[in-house]
C-alpha cells in the first residue's frame, strides 16, 4: 500500500515537473545579454541566435564594404601623401605627378582620402556597433506579443453629472 502512494506521488511530481518544462520549451526567452555577447563576439552571431538569419548579409556586406574602403583611401593616401614628400626633396625623377599636379594638389588629394578612409571607419565601427545594438532589441523584443483584439471604441455616454463621449482602447 505504501509502495502504490509512492508510485503515485512521483508519477504526480513527474507529471507536474513535466508540464512545467514543456511550457518552458514552447516558448524560449532570449536572453539580451547573450544577444550582445555573441554578436560583438562574432558579427551576426546574435541575429542568428535570434532566429534573424536575413540580417546576417546585410551586417557582412555592411563591413565588408566599409573595409573595402578603409584599404582603398588608404592606399591612396599614402600614394599622395609619398608623392608631396618626394616633391619636396626637388627631385625630378622621384616625382610621379610632374606637370600633372601642383604640390598644393596633392595636399588636398593626400587630405581628401585621408578624411575619406577616417569615415569609411567611422562606417565600420558604426555597423558593428548597429549589429550589436540590433541583436540586443531583438532579444528584448523577441517574446512580445501583440494580441488580434487591438481597437479603439468611441461611444456616447451620458451619466446624472457627464455627458460626452467615452473612449475605450483595448490593447
Amino acid at each position: 500500500m505504501i509502495f502504490s502512494k509512492k508510485i503515485c506521488l512521483f508519477i504526480f511530481c513527474f507529471s507536474v515537473i513535466s508540464f512545467a518544462n514543456a511550457q518552458d520549451l514552447t516558448e524560449p526567452i532570449k536572453s539580451p545579454r547573450k544577444a550582445a555577447i555573441l554578436s560583438s563576439t562574432l558579427p551576426g552571431l546574435g541575429q542568428i541566435y535570434n532566429k534573424k538569419y536575413w540580417k546576417v548579409p546585410i551586417i557582412y556586406a555592411g563591413l565588408l564594404t566599409s573595409a573595402y574602403y578603409i584599404n582603398d583611401n588608404n592606399i591612396q593616401y599614402k600614394r599622395y601623401k609619398n608623392a608631396y614628400l618626394k616633391r619636396l626633396d626637388n627631385n625630378p625623377d622621384n616625382d610621379d605627378f610632374v606637370g600633372e599636379y601642383s604640390s598644393g594638389d596633392l595636399l588636398i588629394l593626400k587630405d581628401f582620402y585621408r578624411r575619406n578612409r577616417e569615415i569609411s571607419i567611422l562606417c565600420f565601427v558604426g555597423t558593428y556597433i548597429i549589429n550589436v545594438l540590433d541583436a540586443s532589441v531583438d532579444a528584448h523584443l523577441f517574446d512580445y506579443d501583440i494580441s488580434e483584439d487591438i481597437s479603439l471604441q468611441i461611444t456616447p455616454t451620458s451619466t446624472a453629472d457627464f455627458n460626452g463621449l467615452s473612449l475605450t482602447l483595448n490593447l
